[in-house]
């Protein structure tokens, strides 16, 4: 309650005023006249009545004490045993506040955002974001409901916005226990068949087994290894990158009974293997107007080394031309097709005939060897694919996907893809396909075959087999039953997609992944998964995915072009993703493979201690006898907090109100100040009369 001034008139007259009545009433007390000071009394009152003073009194209401309840729902907090304990220990901990009135709690349940890559507990952020419009006077202390595994927590002299304590409600046993694997050091790249070499460790978290650890080693989902490895220790590994492209590389430690998690136990590393310069030897049977075609595509690709020979004079032929007068050198038929045959990616025979004494029967056996201990070949047939020299008639026909009748089929006809050939990744979507006729120039001549086997991709006149693609054991070979590709180069009738389809051929040949007929292949950007599968069968159905917990879910999928199937999907987990469909399976990691989330998953009251000791708070677990849970109670105390209290939550309780009202009351308003006056003026006319 105070006084406070409403004046009628501005105060510098009512300060003149006051002057002259003080300068009057002294005058009249030096003269000695009667009634001075009772017409001193009644000015001074009337005075007062013109400043008007009014009596105040302030309604006020105290403000509720904040206190933010930051509840950690992070992954590693999803375990069925730490989701019943901080659930209960959250309905435990609202009873005890609930018996303060004045004490409001603000729970803030911190889930890992949706979009996230690399999951990570920030707990912090979320209790400057509860508190963000309270001042820092009203805040009593924050509690947090965690297993300790915090990624945002400030230094210890990094100031928190308020002065009042930090609590730890820890989930958890003391006792936990958890393995986990991860890749030290390791190259992204690697050349094909070249020997790599990465590092990884088994880590233990918490009180170690002992012994040493089994780590199972996976290459695109097929096992290649198992290890040994110490927990604690740096363990080497040597392997070779299989195929060019994106290659899976995947560990996995072998699950301890009673660890916390096995979701950490599996790690990838992803390498894209390079090829090394191709080796490619094209053999041409004699001189033509394609064989330029195909050289200068190959001598175009950086990445191709390339062994051509041409035959221009068979060894049995005789002209009279002395020998040391030749310019042209000896076929080394040995050394290409015994000594080296194994240094080459790709053998194509263009145009290529079986000459007596060329090439001893004995040799086309080894390249049937080498094609079905994985090398590849491809046939250019022409012309002489049809006669009596053919190669079809050596020991490689045993490796050919396709027999020639002995005829040619001579009328201009436009390539087409087959059936088959619009869904094989060799063949879809070469461009002209779409329109009938294709949007390419003719050829005029092929060799009639009997029933191929493998894939008939591409058909020429009267739908006869054009492009055949054949696996064989562990090679592949293709047969190009025409040699009239040069006229796509050349641009005869607009020209084709020759390059396209070549390069194709040969990638396929070399088993680039991306051009497998049946494959699935997965890929994630942020927490979408994309699913493609390939096929040249029919709809190949749902995929299943399987999470990093176990849990599988269907995917369909749909058909976007011929034999080319995707569907897309939104990932909740983080971490390694086992995607099947039939008989094809892959992995794929979605999110960073190293996020903070998963690298610790044991519960500790260690990150809280320091900040908890500072602000005079209590870090304690919440994990009871009989698998129930203790909350410690709740002490609210007045003034800063100085002495940290091992048994009980303290919070500040703030001194701060709220302003509803003011109540005023004027003092010489009304009867009151009436009367005042009327008996200072009914005095001075009392003395007056005397």
């Amino acid at each position: 309650m105070n006084i406070d001034f409403a004046p009628f008139l501005p105060w510098p007259i009512l300060a003149a005023l006051a002057v002259l009545t003080l300068g009057i009433t002294a005058l009249a007390i030096y003269r000695r006249m009667r009634g001075s000071w009772i017409r001193a009394l009644a000015a001074f009152a009337l005075l007062a009545a013109l400043a008007n003073p009014v009596l105040m009194q302030e309604d006020r209401d105290q403000l509720s004490t904040i206190v933010p309840v930051i509840v950690d729902r992070s992954p590693s907090q999803e375990t069925p045993e730490r989701l019943k304990m901080t659930d209960d220990a959250l309905a435990a901990l609202k009873d005890r506040l609930a018996q303060f009135p004045r004490i409001e709690p603000r729970i803030v349940e911190v889930r890992e955002p949706a979009e996230s890559e690399s999951p990570s507990t920030r707990l912090f952020g979320a209790l400057s974001s509860a508190i963000a419009d309270v001042p820092s006077g009203r805040v009593g202390g924050a509690i947090f409901l965690t297993d300790g595994q915090i990624h945002d927590i400030p230094s210890v002299n990094q100031p928190l916005g308020f002065d009042a304590p930090i609590h730890g409600l820890i989930t958890g046993k003391p006792d936990e226990f958890d393995r986990r694997i991860e890749v030290v050091r390791a190259p992204r790249f690697g050349i094909v068949n070249d020997e790599q070499q990465l590092v990884l460790r088994v880590v233990d978290d918490g009180k170690s087994p002992g012994g040493s650890a089994a780590v199972t080693v996976r290459m695109n989902g097929d096992e290649i290894a198992t290890l040994h490895a110490t927990p604690g220790q740096d363990t080497p590994f040597s392997f070779k990158v299989p195929r060019a492209g994106s290659n899976v590389l995947e560990f996995a430690v072998a699950e301890v009974p009673g660890e916390v998690t096995a979701v950490n136990n599996r790690t990838v590393q992803l390498i894209e293997g390079i090829r090394q310069n191709m080796r490619v030897l094209l053999v041409s049977g004699e001189p033509h107007a394609g064989e330029r075609a195909w050289r200068n595509l190959l001598k175009s690709d950086p990445s191709v080394d390339l062994v051509h020979f041409t035959i221009l004079r068979p060894p049995d032929k005789q002209d009279g031309t002395p020998i040391n007068e030749l310019s042209l050198i000896a076929f080394p038929t040995r050394e290409l097709f015994v000594d080296k045959i194994n240094s080459f990616d790709l053998i194509i025979f263009d145009r290529y005939q079986d000459r007596p004494n060329v090439l001893p029967a004995i040799y086309y056996d080894y390249m049937a060897q080498y094609v079905e201990n994985g090398g590849a070949l491809l046939v250019a047939a022409g012309p002489e694919h049809a006669g009596g020299n053919s190669i079809a008639l050596t020991p490689l026909s045993s490796v050919l996907p396709a027999e020639p009748t002995g005829q040619m089929i001579e009328k201009p006809f436009y390539p087409r893809l087959s059936e088959q050939g619009r869904k094989h990744p060799v063949t879809r979507g070469l461009d002209g396909s779409d329109s009938e006729p294709p949007h390419w120039g003719r050829w005029f001549r092929s060799i009639d075959v009997e029933k191929p086997q493998g894939q008939t991709v591409m058909v020429g006149a009267d739908n006869h087999p054009l492009l055949v693609l054949n696996r064989v054991a562990q090679g592949r070979v293709a047969m190009l039953l025409s040699d009239e590709g040069w006229l796509w180069a050349r641009g005869f009738e607009g020209g084709g997609p020759h390059v396209s389809l070549y390069r194709r051929i040969a990638h396929w040949l070399l088993k680039e992944p991306a051009l497998e007929e049946e494959a699935l292949t997965a890929r994630a950007s942020g927490r979408a998964l994309e699913v493609t599968r390939q096929t040249i069968g029919d709809d190949p159905g749902p995929a299943t995915i399987k999470a990093p917990s176990g849990k599988t879910q269907a995917l369909q999928l749909k058909q976007t072009q011929p034999g080319l199937y995707q569907a897309e999907k939104h990932m909740d987990e983080i971490g390694l993703y086992q995607i099947t469909n039939g008989n094809l399976s892959t992995l794929v990691h979605v999110g960073a493979v190293d996020a903070p989330e998963f690298k610790a998953m044991i519960s500790t009251i260690d990150t809280l201690k320091p900040l908890a000791e500072k602000t005079k708070g209590l870090v304690t677990r919440v994990a009871g006898t009989a698998g129930g849970v203790t909350v410690p109670p709740i002490l609210p105390v007045r003034g800063a907090v100085r002495i940290a209290d091992d048994q009980r939550l303290t919070i500040r309780m703030t001194d701060e109100t709220v302003l509803k009202g003011i109540n005023t009351l004027p003092l010489f308003a009304g009867f009151a100040g009436l009367s005042a006056l009327l008996f200072a003026f009914s005095a001075m006319w009392w003395r007056e009369g005397r």
